[in-house]
C-alpha cells in the first residue's frame, strides 16, 4: 500500500511538471499587440487600456508603453 501511494504521488508530480508549460504558456508573453478600429477616440482607447490594466490583462509596463504610443499617435 505504501508503494502504491508513493507511485501515485510520483505520477502526479510527473504529470504536473510535464503539464506546467501548457498551464503557464500564456503568462509573461510580453509580445502583446493592440489593434484598434479607425473610429476610436483617444479617450476611448485610453479608457479601454485602463480597463485592461485594472483587470490584470496587461502589466504596468505594457500599460505605460501603450499609453505613450497612443498619446503620440493622436498628437502627431
Amino acid at each position: 500500500m505504501k508503494t502504491l501511494i508513493t507511485t501515485l504521488k510520483l505520477t502526479f508530480l510527473a504529470a504536473l511538471i510535464a503539464g506546467s508549460p501548457i498551464l503557464f504558456s500564456g503568462c509573461g508573453g510580453g509580445g502583446a499587440t493592440f489593434q484598434t478600429s479607425g473610429n476610436q477616440t483617444l479617450g476611448k482607447e485610453l479608457q479601454d487600456l485602463q480597463d485592461s490594466y485594472d483587470k490584470g490583462i496587461i502589466t504596468k509596463k505594457q500599460y505605460e508603453d501603450t499609453k505613450k504610443k497612443l498619446i503620440k499617435k493622436y498628437t502627431n
